[in-house]
């Protein structure tokens, strides 16, 4: 007997309505018609079974300190966060900021969440708060975490101390910011020192990459060197790399993207937050996001994603992946059918991919974990940021309106 059938819904892989079949946590078919008897039974009456939202790039250390940014810049809210964490920061603040807004992502759809945690503190307060979170969400939310040395690994003697401290604490990769170290030949330094941790130790590794307006920024292209030198293909990504957006056409699409593509780096876009820190200093004003269509052309594996929700660098957010993806649609001029189903997996089958998440799919023998959706296509939910009637996590229905027999 199964646990729970789902019938009559559509998905973004089959043409025609399917029904889902559950047994414990996972699905145990997908077919157009199922047979079989059931704990409970949804009917789905062809609205849209998605697998859940992943958000690949965020910082829950940070998230609902609500901080004012005057000027709207990268600078401001770098400098904000650090009074911030001298003045107010506590295991408990972070904690109990991050929970309260997971439970709301968790509502939202979202059930996967790599957070970066700024190691620069001498305590580890986040990484603290956070690893403990990772446990106690660990029922809804996969939580991965990332030691981000936010100030630069050079910033301060004791900082390479402390990332890895936050690596023998429980946090699962290895992060960097080569942009924002003192000297460039610094950036390169770093990049050489983070990735043989992360070698290893057999961690993933997530940098802070040319998140600048700066054409000369080119960190990304060291990162691509050294991530096939060292043969972690694969396990590397770039978050950010807005600078590509001023770099020069004919270097980014005849070098650059050739070098990531070879070396398979992953690239996370933060399409909310970047166009709004970036484009400040040049006129006319650019667009400050890596070129998302050129990226996904080559073969490369990206993920749109939050990034800030109420903190020193974003006053707005609400933990939907719909206006994320939307917002990337718009910027990246990924407008077309095709291309924005191609988005949509920006905020799902990409980022999963890029986490390394077990069991993700709407396929036989994958995790239960699903969000069924007020729309009847890609499309449609993309475009009225469409209602979640069901979250299922493991095979168990936890949140929504829709009915169950």
């Amino acid at each position: 007997m199964l646990d729970l059938l789902i019938r009559n819904v559509q998905t973004s892989t089959h043409e025609e309505p399917v029904d889902v079949a559950i047994a414990g946590a996972k699905i145990a078919e997908v077919a157009p018609r199922i047979e079989a008897p059931a704990g409970q039974t949804i009917e789905g009456e062809g609205r849209l079974l998605i697998p859940p939202f992943v958000d690949a790039h965020f910082h829950l250390d940070s998230v609902l300190t609500r901080i004012p940014n005057s000027s709207g810049t990268l600078r401001e809210g770098i400098d904000n966060w650090a009074v911030y964490k001298q003045e107010q920061l506590s295991v408990e603040d972070v904690y109990q900021r991050a929970a309260r807004y997971c439970e709301h992502a968790f509502k939202m759809g979202i059930q996967a969440i790599r957070s970066h945690v700024d190691v620069c503190d001498p305590q580890l307060r986040g990484a603290q708060a956070l690893t403990q979170l990772k446990r106690d969400l660990s029922d809804r939310i996969d939580i991965q975490l990332v030691a981000f040395p936010q100030d630069g690994y050079y910033s301060a003697p004791q900082v390479r101390e402390l990332l890895i401290a936050a690596l023998d604490m429980g946090v699962d990769v290895v992060g960097g910011i080569p942009h924002n170290e003192p000297m460039y030949n610094q950036g390169t330094a770093s990049l050489q020192e983070l990735l043989r941790i992360a070698q290893e130790r057999g961690l993933p590794v997530d940098v802070h990459c040319d998140e600048s307006d700066d054409p000369n920024s080119r960190h990304v292209e060291t990162l691509a060197a050294l991530t096939k030198q060292m043969g972690l293909e694969g396990r590397v990504t770039a978050s950010h790399i807005t600078a590509t957006a001023v770099m020069d056409p004919y270097y980014v699409s005849r070098k650059l993207i050739p070098m990531m593509a070879a070396a398979g780096l992953h690239v996370i876009c933060n399409p909310l937050i970047n166009i709004h820190l970036g484009g400040h200093f040049t006129h006319p004003r650019h667009r400050a996001m890596a070129p998302m269509r050129d990226l996904l052309a080559a073969g490369i594996t990206v993920a749109c994603a939050q990034d800030c929700n109420e903190d020193p660098w974003y006053p707005l957010g609400n933990a939907d992946m719909f206006e994320v993806a939307r917002m990337g649609a718009h910027v990246g001029h990924m407008m077309g059918l095709e291309a924005l189903h191609k988005v949509f997996e920006t905020v799902t089958v990409n980022p999963a991919r890029i986490m390394d998440l077990p069991g993700y799919g709407l396929t036989a023998g994958c995790r239960a974990n699903m969000v069924l959706l007020r729309a009847d296509s890609v499309v449609d939910a993309l475009r009225t940021s469409a209602t979640r009637e069901l979250i299922i996590r493991d095979g168990v229905i936890r949140a929504g309106t829709a009915a169950v027999a």
